[in-house]
């Protein structure tokens, strides 16, 4: 299958690693000297599972190598609607835009630059940092959730589950999109706020029990939210979701996104994980102090970033 992974990041790199390694047709759109590197030495990856170096296919022009049968759609949330427009013609007949942003409204936003039915959602479950231009780490997990937004089970939907579990990568094709996506926003609006405000990993914050306790909060706020807007959830998936990611092996090395971005001094993603929760609450008269808190201070976190 002929995939462009849009946004070669920790995300979009590990995935459309997986997917050379499975012997997919990938090219990978990047920028400045991540583009380079991948071009000229290729793809550093250093995995729990085992490392590799991959000789891949970079491009800094979406069109280049169009048409696509998949794209897995990997920017930040902020840059959407520009990277979306950037892939004018890049769809081949019955091909697909797979969202595996942060949050819970790239569906939407997509669906206004190409046809509903050419997008799905999904979540990307991975653990993984960039540490250099080219050099990805793997810390946890690593697999995708996706569905057809109208939760039905299309041929293309089970021929890229069958593509995803040859990768190793398939976690879930879900008839309950909304859920799902609900979900993974309820352990990152807990995680991602408290890691970068405290500038610790996740292990440490769980580990200190004011830390661990906001951010239980936290995730029991989209809970509400989340079940106002039709999601199946409850107070007991937060606590779950705590333990689970309690146990893992990797948990005091893993570092949610936006830590990562604080730490290299780049624009903070808060919007589309404590906004979009705020925008929804707001829709249906839900209060959610803590993450209107968390919210504001990471704006004006993100704000002394552009200061001298």
């Amino acid at each position: 299958m002929k995939i462009l992974v849009m946004g070669a990041g920790a995300v979009g790199a590990y995935f459309g690693a997986r997917l050379v390694q499975a012997g997919e047709e990938v090219y990978f759109c990047a920028r400045g000297e991540n583009l380079r590197v991948l071009r000229e030495r290729g793809l550093e990856l250093k995995s729990f599972k085992g490392d590799a170096t991959l000789a891949v296919r970079a491009t800094d022009r979406p069109g280049e190598f169009a048409p696509y049968d998949l794209i897995l759609f990997c920017v930040k949330s902020y840059d959407t609607m520009a990277a979306a427009r950037a892939l004018a013609g890049c769809l081949a007949p019955d091909s697909v835009v797979m969202t595996l942003q942060n949050g819970v409204e790239n569906e939407d936003a997509l669906a206004t630059v190409f046809s509903r039915s050419a997008v799905m959602g999904g979540n990307a479950r991975v653990g993984a940092e960039m540490v250099a231009p080219g050099k990805l780490v793997h810390t946890a997990a690593g697999i995708i959730e996706f569905g057809e937004l109208d939760g039905s089970e299309t041929p293309r939907a089970l021929k890229f589950a069958e593509m995803f579990r040859r990768a190793g990568i398939l976690g879930e094709l879900t008839h309950d999109l909304k859920t799902i996506r609900w979900y993974k926003l309820m352990g990152n609006n807990g995680t991602n706020p408290v890691s970068a405000l405290g500038r610790c990993t996740v292990g440490e914050s769980l580990n200190d029990p004011d830390g661990r306790a906001l951010m239980r909060r936290l995730m029991l706020e989209v809970v509400a939210v989340g079940r106002a807007e039709g999601a199946k959830m409850s107070e007991q998936d937060a606590d779950r979701h705590l333990e689970q990611i309690g146990r893992h092996p990797n948990v005091n090395a893993i570092k949610p996104s936006t830590l990562q971005d604080v730490e290299r001094g780049k624009r903070l993603e808060y919007d589309a994980i404590c906004g979009a929760v705020i925008r929804a609450a707001r829709r249906h008269g839900i209060d959610v102090p803590a993450t209107e808190t968390v919210n504001a201070l990471l704006k004006l976190l993100d704000a002394a970033r552009e200061r001298p």
